[in-house]
């Protein structure tokens, strides 16, 4: 096999192998996986909670979705079992997260983006009367590589020991899920598109090379 077919099949290997970890090829939750999840979450969740959460799992399209993540933090945050006297809302919202970055990451599952809040809500449609409704502190997107891979992390066993410090840390928040559309963002999208370039230009300096040797 000559370097140029060589680098053509190294190329598609490196994105064959990160799509295979990158996608969960399994299809919808299946009834026994919702019933071994279930009896987990019944553990420490109410069971109206584990009941919303039944449907969010029946409802599976076994695509990927975004975790919109809406947060205003407690600036006075009660004491936490685990956590040190008066820490603050960053400091118990870092306990948590440890535990979450590890799962995450494992699972093909990433923050896509994150940032602080620099103003409060501009426009409020329906909510006009609760009196913090427009006060938040940050907000983020989650990437989830799909609702099996969200069951298994939030099913984990140290999920429950840390989910305290989150309680704490928070004053309140709203987080639903999104399919997209539309995300141009997506890494295989743009690691195909790099990977394009990068062999394209060293199969180029390739036959450069071979017409001067010829």
């Amino acid at each position: 096999m000559n370097y140029r077919k060589s680098l053509w099949l190294v190329s598609f290997l490196l994105y064959a192998a990160f799509t295979a970890w990158y996608t969960d090829f399994g299809g919808p939750i299946k009834e026994g996986e919702i019933a071994e999840f279930s009896e987990t979450l019944s553990q420490w969740m109410p069971p109206d909670r584990v009941q919303y959460i039944i449907q969010f799992m029946r409802n599976d399209t076994g695509r990927q979705f975004l975790m919109v993540n809406i947060i205003d933090d407690n600036e006075n945050p009660p004491i936490v079992e685990g956590a040190e006297p008066g820490e603050s809302s960053e400091q118990l919202m870092g306990r948590y997260m440890e535990h979450m970055y590890s799962q995450l990451l494992r699972r093909a599952s990433h923050p896509v983006i994150a940032g602080q809040a620099v103003h409060g809500a501009l426009d409020l449609v329906g909510v006009e009367d609760l009196p913090t409704a427009g006060d938040w502190a940050s907000a983020a997107l989650m990437r989830y590589r799909s609702r099996r891979t969200f069951m298994e992390i939030i099913t984990h066993p140290q999920m429950n020991r840390r989910h305290d410090f989150k309680i704490a840390a928070l004053e309140k928040t709203i987080a639903y899920p999104i399919e997209m559309q539309l995300y141009l963002s997506d890494p295989r999208l743009l690691l195909a598109l790099i990977l394009m370039v990068i062999t394209l230009l060293l199969d180029k300096a390739i036959v450069s090379k071979e017409r001067r040797v010829s």
